[in-house]
């Protein structure tokens, strides 16, 4: 009779349970450690090169820096919920935050490559939980009706931080050295320690959640597939796909480990990522719609960076500030969304925001080596509105339909599909880039010939213009190869648009999906019965 009444007593006291301080204090404490945590993995990318120069290895090896750090933080994210519950919500925070101060601190220290890279590995395994628990405990902590102000703050976070990293990690690596991209977390980690022991507490289904052992066999299956695609996505192009033996192993590899982690994790008693949250319909709805604006998010910020640098030949740090304005666009839909998401369907927001999104990336997809910065900051700070437009409403309505004791296993696996989106559109806009590039050069080269009535009074019109040369013979090879330069500047533009365009069309595609999302009114009538 006492395990009958005991069995309904999680459910209830989910629903009531409120922490006993300011949930304000809670948002400031687990967004700081977050925010430093998801600018690690963009702050380190402008300072790549500067680590392969003073390390002594290839820009290719400097890769593994991002690529280990990844694949440890895929790795944890979706494991956050099983160990919430088995060590305490509270101490798991606490001791995530010290291994990734302490991983931080390694990584500035690291004498060579291989310690940098194993470093990296543990700071990642340190920063994976935080982005999951931070969204679990800010939806727990704040009542319903203030859910939408509070994944507004933490929206800010994961947003913000990845568009400031490239140009703080520029600023530092050149005002100092590419070591203080790393010192800086430590202090940061130390407060954030610090505001979470003084602020955050375990609600009573962690108490009281039943200790379970680890499930040893669905952890390995989700590193291995994890590892797996994570190092294909990432050296995908540099290896030329499925031309490189290795490739097609991973590939293989990670499909046989994710189907068996699959069949396991939906048969064990006791998951370490508990996949039936995907029968609610919301809850797979909305991971899927992240997947996708993942894609498009990551994609676009991968692209305009490339695009300043490599053919309007902006220094990295002006490329970084140019695509700052974003942040603007942000932090005003940020303070406009969090208060009035509420009052209306949070569907016309996801379905707004995803039509603005696909406005600014066909927007971007009208480029040219003539364009202008202001034709670029209007779609960008558009672009950053639009994200946060999206992520506030999509947050709230994808996790409503879930009791409070179901939301850290769940925001795990939401959390790990917007990075694994991000991830593969990362992957697909740059390998699309370099083969649209090579096709539209072709063509352009095909219809480039010296037969061509206009062909020669070209060239004779950039050897009028060049210095001296040698010989005729050695002004019209140099006339020749800048008609080639030209020729291939146009053939990367072009590449560009289709990226681009891509990117908007993918936006409309996910329009329909939003229509499977309940509407809250729906939620509402759920929750009361």
């Amino acid at each position: 009779m006492t395990a009958l009444s005991a069995k309904p007593a999680p459910h209830l006291t989910a629903a009531t349970w409120r922490p006993g301080v300011n949930p304000w204090l809670i948002a400031v404490s687990v967004m700081l450690c977050t925010f430093m945590e998801v600018l690690d993995t963009s702050i380190a990318n402008v300072a790549l090169p500067h680590i392969a120069g003073s390390l002594s290895i290839t820009p290719d090896e400097a890769t593994w820096v991002l690529t280990s750090y990844l694949i440890s933080n895929a790795i944890i994210l979706p494991t956050t919920g099983w160990f919430s519950r088995t060590f305490g919500r509270k101490r798991f925070v606490l001791v995530c935050i010290g291994i990734f101060t302490l991983g931080s601190l390694a990584c500035a220290v690291a004498p060579n490559i291989q310690t940098l890279i194993i470093a990296r590995v543990i700071q990642g395994a340190g920063g994976g939980a935080l982005q999951p628990s931070a969204q679990a405990i800010l939806l727990e902590s704040f009542s319903p009706s203030k859910r939408g102000q509070a994944m507004a703050f933490y929206t800010f976070g994961i947003i913000f931080a990845p568009i400031i990293g490239p140009t703080l990690g520029g600023w530092i690596t050149d005002s100092a050295t590419w070591r203080w991209v790393f010192y800086i977390n430590v202090p940061v980690g130390v407060i954030a320690a610090m505001m979470v022991a003084s602020f955050i507490e375990d609600p009573p289904y962690i108490r009281n959640a039943a200790k379970t052992t680890l499930d040893v066999i669905g952890f390995g299956l989700l590193a291995i597939w994890l590892s797996c695609l994570q190092v294909v996505l990432d050296k995908g192009q540099e290896a030329d796909w499925f031309g490189a033996i290795y490739i097609r192993w991973l590939v293989v590899v990670a499909a046989i480990a994710f189907l068996a982690f699959l069949i396991w994790e939906l048969t064990a008693e006791h998951p370490v990522v508990d996949l039936r949250a995907l029968r609610n319909r919301n809850f797979a709805t909305g991971t899927a719609i992240v997947l996708a604006i993942g894609m498009v998010l990551y994609g676009t910020t991968a692209l305009l960076p490339l695009f300043l640098q490599t053919l309007l030949n902006y220094p990295a740090l002006q490329s970084g500030l140019a695509v700052s304005p974003r942040g603007l666009g942000s932090i005003v839909a940020i303070l406009i969304i969090g208060r009035i998401v509420n009052l209306f369907d949070t569907r016309i927001f996801v379905i707004a925001g995803l039509a603005l999104l696909s406005w600014t990336s066909f927007a971007l997809g009208k480029v040219n080596l003539d364009i202008g910065m202001i034709s670029v900051t209007w779609p960008i700070i558009v672009n950053g509105f639009a994200v946060s437009m999206l992520f506030i409403p999509l947050s709230v309505t994808t996790m409503s339909t879930l009791r409070n004791d179901q939301i850290g296993n769940a925001a795990g696996i939401y959390n790990l599909m917007r990075n694994i989106g991000g991830a593969i559109g990362i992957s697909i806009t740059t390998t699309l880039l370099a083969r649209h590039s090579q096709w539209v050069q072709n063509m352009l080269v095909s219809k480039v010939s010296t037969t061509h009535a206009n062909f020669h009074p070209t060239v004779k019109a950039i050897t009028a213009v060049l210095p001296r040369q040698s010989s005729p013979a050695a002004a019209t090879h140099l006339a020749y190869g800048i008609i080639y330069q030209q020729l291939q500047q146009q053939a990367q533009a072009m590449a560009y648009v289709h990226d681009f365009r891509l990117l908007g069309f993918m936006c409309l595609a996910c329009i329909p999906l939003v229509l499977l999302l309940r509407s809250p009114k729906a939620m509402r009538k759920m929750a009361v019965h």
